[in-house]
């Protein structure tokens, strides 16, 4: 079982806390943008990360690759059989892959990837767009938040929990704070990076965000 990509994507970062969340043994190939390398692209053809492999199963897109965990290894299960919670799950999902990935992307992007790996300069007034963005979703949030240690959906972790967590690691590497008035996500966001899952993870990658050691390519 593999993963390939950077798990400073914050796709990527889901689905490798999915893969700890299911305690299941995998390596990792920590492959950055533009990745030519001949395993990924036949896991991913269209070069997007992340891209996976479990014996002869070859996928990416990191849902599709969760939902594939969940029915191959389905304990734990992470993905709710109820159909409204499996719906509320799926929703999460989606809105943290869409809006809030959206916000945050336009900020990492433009603040990090732009120029420590690509070497460009980036677009400043885009990332501050973004971060508009990503205020405005926090305090979409903020009215939904679980308590800390508590759960989006039918009150355990699903997808929904390590979907929605895994973009606010990004929104740290570009130096956003959650703000104290935003006191339920913050405390929740901050439980949810602690989890064994997330936390190792999370370490690494702020040595990578302090210059300690760089990325594959």
């Amino acid at each position: 079982m593999k993963l390939f990509g950077a798990t400073l994507s914050p796709f990527v970062r889901k689905t490798a806390a999915f893969l700890n969340e299911k305690g299941l043994n995998w390596d990792h190939a920590p492959i950055g943008l533009g990745s030519q390398d001949e395993e990924f692209l036949e896991c991913s053809p269209f070069g997007k990360i992340p891209g996976f492999r479990d014996g002869e199963v070859k996928l990416s897109d990191s849902t599709a690759i969760c939902v594939y965990l969940d029915a191959a290894y389905p304990e734990p299960r992470l993905i709710p059989e109820r159909a409204e919670d499996r719906a509320r799950a799926i929703w999460w999902d989606e809105i943290a892959d869409t809006v809030l990935v959206a916000g945050v992307g336009k900020m990492f992007f433009n603040l990090v990837v732009a120029p420590r790996f690509l070497k460009q300069k980036g677009d400043e007034g885009v990332a501050e767009e973004g971060r508009g963005e990503v205020m405005k979703f926090m305090e979409f949030f903020e009215a939904r938040a679980p308590e800390p240690g508590s759960f989006l959906v039918g009150g355990a972790l699903t997808l929904a929990d390590i979907s929605m967590a895994s973009p606010f690691v990004n929104v740290e590497h570009v130096g956003v704070a959650i703000p104290d008035s935003l006191s339920r996500t913050r405390a929740w966001v901050a439980a949810m990076h602690e989890r064994e899952s997330f936390a190792a993870m999370v370490a690494a990658e702020r040595k990578i965000m302090a210059g300690e050691f760089g990325v594959k390519g």
